[in-house]
């Protein structure tokens, strides 16, 4: 059985005061213009501005009262002025295979009339690695048919202070900060090693439909003074949006995932419905130019494996042609179901059969194991009760 554990929400972070601005998120340049505000001369502001990311990112102190390298009567003025915002832990599960499951609760104290929104994150862990997955929308637009996510309605995008947020918590509960402690329940990976060695975009949301966002939070999880995550260990996974994988690649440089599942139109048409505006022809050429792009820096394709939808031989063999001269590996996914889902998962010997088609052909070609599906932790199983947003907060939101 799964365990749901009690949150003591004693020990969780005071709450914030209303209007202070979150640095979180925030690039260097930008929070040195914001301590020029208070006098600081440049060359100052941005020396302030370094330590202030080392103490953020490096030491995961939330508390400007803490940070002893910054004069007392500055860190009293900034702590008026802004914060060091933390989601709040709605939830916490830990799954049978050690999968751990957050529902996180965001609140904008620049509009403290809002109501919150609620995104899940979850965490994948192995012996020698422990992977992230990190939401990048409230709900989604996309309505893939597979898809529990995709039954919520979009309901914002969420700010780079707010995908960074899920890594700092997530963080921060296993103990992955100095002097943290690791959770005793659940697996981490062994030894020295961090507790998140790898973040994938895979989680809640379109990372492409919320793109400035997603780079901001990205580029700072790769600086080598913050987060310092390669990112050869950072993938964005994307339905499609063809305008926009160049510039991921250009822009923020990290591992690029495709979410496939059809190697015919008419059927990625009903599977991934963003496919009628980006079909399979530009999405490919896209991927065989995506910047960088190589053996040693392969595309990972997502292939969900539906029972009698797309799962045969023939599927297998256009699916290696669809891929040929593009340097790929083909992630094999046994579907995970959901209450009211249609689709069932293909049976184990016709995956192994595809899996061999795709082998045969030169491609990595792992099934990936399911995790989490006893607490609706696995791929494509996560959503929040999170409803739409009115037009008039929505709007509000944006200013």
């Amino acid at each position: 059985m799964s365990l749901a554990l009690n949150i003591d929400h004693g020990s969780a972070p005071r709450p914030q005061k209303s209007g202070r601005q979150d640095l979180l998120g925030l690039s260097k340049k930008d929070i040195s213009a914001k301590l020029g505000d208070f006098g600081l001369s440049d060359r100052d502001a941005r020396m302030r501005a370094s330590q202030l990311w080392n103490w953020m990112y490096v030491n995961g102190t939330t508390d400007f009262g803490a940070m002893s390298n910054i004069a007392k009567g500055l860190r009293a003025d900034l702590a008026q002025a802004f914060r060091i915002g933390r989601p709040e832990i709605v939830s916490e599960q830990v799954s049978n295979d050690g999968t751990r499951k957050w529902l996180f609760r965001f609140r904008d104290p620049a509009h403290p009339n809002m109501p919150p929104v609620e995104v899940e994150t979850v965490y994948i862990p192995e012996a020698d690695r422990g992977t992230l997955c990190v939401s990048s929308q409230v709900g989604c637009t996309l309505t893939c048919s597979f898809c529990h996510t995709g039954t919520q309605k979009l309901v914002r995008n969420l700010t780079a202070g707010e995908i960074l947020g899920q890594v700092m918590m997530a963080r921060e509960r296993l103990g992955d900060f100095p002097g943290g402690v690791r959770p005793t329940d659940g697996l981490v990976p062994h030894g020295d090693s961090r507790a998140i060695t790898n973040i994938v975009m895979m989680g809640m949301g379109e990372p492409l439909y919320n793109y400035d966002n997603v780079k901001q939070a990205l580029l700072i999880a790769s600086d080598g003074e913050g987060l310092s995550l390669s990112k050869r260990r950072i993938t964005l996974s994307t339905s499609g949006v063809v305008p926009q994988i160049e510039p991921t690649g250009s822009e923020i440089g990290v591992m690029l995932a495709i979410s496939l599942h059809a190697v015919r139109d008419d059927l990625r048409d009903v599977l991934v419905p963003i496919n009628k505006k980006w079909p399979l022809e530009q999405l490919l050429e896209a991927c065989r130019t995506y910047p960088g792009v190589s053996n040693a820096k392969r595309i990972t394709f997502e292939y969900v494996m539906l029972q009698g939808i797309n799962d045969s031989d023939a599927d297998a063999r256009e699916l290696v042609r669809l891929l040929s001269k593009i340097p790929a590996k083909i992630n094999l996914i046994p579907f995970n179901p959901w209450p009211g889902s249609n689709y069932v998962c293909s049976d184990w010997d016709r995956i192994e059969s595809f899996a061999d088609i795709v082998n045969r052909a030169g491609y990595a070609s792992p099934v990936r194991t399911p995790r989490g599906r006893d607490i609706f932790a696995a791929c494509g199983q996560l959503k929040s009760e999170t409803e739409r947003l009115k037009k008039k907060d929505r709007e509000a939101f944006m200013l």
